[in-house]
C-alpha cells in the first residue's frame, strides 16, 4: 500500500464540560472519565488514518499535569505521530479552556492503536506524510517510544 495521509486528515479535537457526575471523592475529574474520553478520541483518529476499525494496543506516558473541576471546559485533542504497518501511534492532549480561550494542560498520553480488518485481523494502513519540522519531531520521538515499547515487552514488563 502506497498510499499516504497527512496529519491533519485524521485530527481530532472534542470539548466535554465536567459534571457533577464525572467528579471523585476530592471534587475533581475522576481520571478514569478522562481515560474514557482520551481513549475515544485516539480510537477516532486511528480509525480516520486507517480508515478501518481501530483496537487500542497500548497506551504509555499517561501524564496528569493537574486537575480538572465542575463546570470546566475539557478540551482533547489527538493526532497521528507515527505509522508502522498495521498500527500507529497517536498522541493526545488534554486541556482546560477557561472562558477567554486559554488553555492549560491537564494531561498527555500517547496511544498505540492497531487497524483491524473486517475479521478483527490486523490489516495494512496508510502510511504517514511528514510535513513540518514539529511532525518529524514527533516521529523521531515515536521511534524511540517504539523502541522503548518493544524492550518492554521483550523484557516482560
Amino acid at each position: 500500500m502506497t498510499e499516504k495521509r497527512k496529519v491533519e486528515d485524521s485530527c481530532v479535537e472534542t470539548v466535554h464540560i465536567v459534571r457533577p457526575n464525572h467528579l471523585n471523592g476530592a471534587g475533581r475529574l475522576f481520571g478514569g472519565v478522562l481515560m474514557q474520553w482520551i481513549d475515544e478520541v485516539a480510537g477516532i483518529v486511528g480509525c480516520r488514518h486507517a480508515r478501518s476499525n481501530c483496537t487500542t494496543a497500548s497506551i504509555d506516558n499517561l501524564r496528569f499535569m493537574r486537575g480538572a473541576y465542575q463546570k470546566d471546559l475539557v478540551v482533547i485533542v489527538g493526532k497521528v505521530t507515527y505509522v508502522g504497518t498495521t498500527s500507529l501511534e497517536v498522541r493526545v492532549d488534554s486541556y482546560v479552556e477557561d472562558q477567554d480561550g486559554k488553555r492549560r494542560p491537564i494531561n498527555r498520553a500517547y496511544f498505540t492503536m492497531v487497524a483491524l480488518d473486517e475479521n478483527d485481523k490486523p490489516c495494512q494502513i496508510p502510511k504517514l506524510e511528514i510535513v513540518t519540522e514539529e511532525q518529524k519531531a514527533e516521529w523521531e520521538a515515536a521511534k524511540k517510544r517504539r523502541e522503548m515499547r518493544e524492550k518492554r515487552r521483550t523484557e516482560g514488563f
